[in-house]
């Protein structure tokens, strides 16, 4: 197994419920750790939205807070600016 280079160290607080669904998946995809799935979920999340993990040769300057949109989340944004309210589907 190669070695992983994890300097950095981020905490979180989580209610009853959220530790609750993040065990219960975490167990159903049978993750080694609670870490293993935050990391997972967190890297999921991300590709959802259109993000890819940053290549070791990136630098900065290649990232932006504003800026062009990269046409898959571009393409995705329609008329809503790429908002959601978290009802898409409701009552469906």
């Amino acid at each position: 197994m190669g070695e992983l280079n994890r300097g950095e160290r981020l905490q979180i607080m989580l209610t009853e419920d959220e530790l609750k669904a993040l065990d219960d998946w975490r167990f159903g995809a049978r993750m080694p750790s609670r870490a293993a799935a935050v990391r997972e979920l967190l890297k999921r999340g991300l590709a959802a939205e259109g993000f890819d993990a940053a290549s070791r040769t990136a630098k900065s300057k290649d990232f932006g807070v504003v800026g062009e949109k990269p046409a898959s989340i571009a393409s995705r944004s329609g008329s809503r600016g790429g908002k959601s309210n978290g009802r898409e589907g409701a009552g469906k």
